[in-house]
């Protein structure tokens, strides 16, 4: 046999045809993993633009201790409205200090709570 045989005893194709159900269920399945992209960013892209600028790019507000001061004074200043507890036990948090004692002349970062 020769190759134009074999062309001619091929079966015949046929072609595709899509009823309008079908396309309406092929154009949902093309469409559904983009509607779900777009809405996946559109909620990723919100949490990134809650923050604010300023407070990115700031440092953390501190305080140096002067000779004599103690983390009670220290509360009272920052936070003269607030519990001066609440205040000293946010500062040693935040600073990671052993048993509250403070040094004169040694910078304290203050909690975000209490910065200006």
């Amino acid at each position: 046999m020769t190759a134009i045989a074999l062309a001619e005893t091929a079966a015949p194709r046929t072609r595709l045809r899509i009823t309008r159900r079908g396309r309406m269920v092929l154009t949902g399945l093309v469409a559904a993993p983009l509607v779900v992209g777009i809405f996946a960013a559109a909620l990723s892209g919100a949490a990134a633009t809650a923050t604010s600028s300023n407070a990115a790019t700031s440092a953390p507000a501190s305080i140096t201790v002067e000779a004599g001061q103690s983390l009670w004074q220290i509360a009272a200043i920052v936070a003269p409205e607030a519990n001066p507890a609440d205040v000293v036990a946010d500062i040693i948090a935040v600073n990671d200090l052993a048993g509250g004692s403070v040094e004169p002349g040694q910078a304290l970062v203050l909690p975000a709570a209490y910065a200006d």
